[in-house]
């Protein structure tokens, strides 16, 4: 198995591209050990040192480091993590009773069916997604994640992108705005 690496544009996270495909519907964010309990790859890839965060895309891993490890050290442990797990095919997640679709008419099913055909396709070729929280008062919540979370330009593609892009298609949006 070969598995390719890319940067992206958050200095603290790799995207891993293991040649396969990762998960087979939605994506899953992992911040801490805690978290990953659903899924077994996630879980292994805490256990090496240094790695604060897992996310995982349809075709790629996302790693983010703690500020203490440096990418030399840490990328052959991840490498190896990934590839031992794959190749053993262990599951990459556990499934679960989640249906996070909203298939309708709604403002919510716009908003939704517009973030999934035109803002995750791209933010996922930076190793990060943006989900859908929710939708209060004509404000849209979103949920940054992978490479997105904690990027620098993450804010700017939220205000410039993805708002004003909301902004045109629905008129019923008045702002966009990031939850942690």
């Amino acid at each position: 198995m070969f598995i390719q690496t890319e940067n992206t544009p958050n200095p603290a996270t790799v995207k891993f591209l293991p040649g396969r495909a990762v998960m087979t519907r939605g994506t899953a964010d992992f911040s801490d050990a805690a978290s990953a309990g659903n899924s077994p790859l996630a879980q292994r890839l805490f256990e090496v040192e240094g790695v604060s965060g897992v996310f995982l895309g349809s075709d790629f891993i996302t790693i983010t480091k703690s500020d203490a490890t440096g990418w030399e050290a840490l990328k052959p442990l991840v490498l190896g993590a990934i590839m031992e797990h794959l190749s053993a095919d262990k599951p990459v997640i556990n499934a679960t009773d989640d249906d996070d679709d909203i298939a309708d008419g709604s403002i919510e099913g716009q908003i939704r069916e517009l973030l999934d055909t035109r803002v995750r396709p791209a933010v996922a070729q930076d190793g990060g997604d943006i989900t859908f929280q929710s939708f209060e008062d004509g404000i849209v919540y979103l949920r940054m994640q992978g490479a997105c979370s904690g990027c620098p330009s993450a804010s700017a593609t939220l205000k410039n992108g993805v708002e004003n892009m909301l902004k045109h298609y629905i008129p019923e949006v008045s702002e966009v705005r990031a939850v942690e």
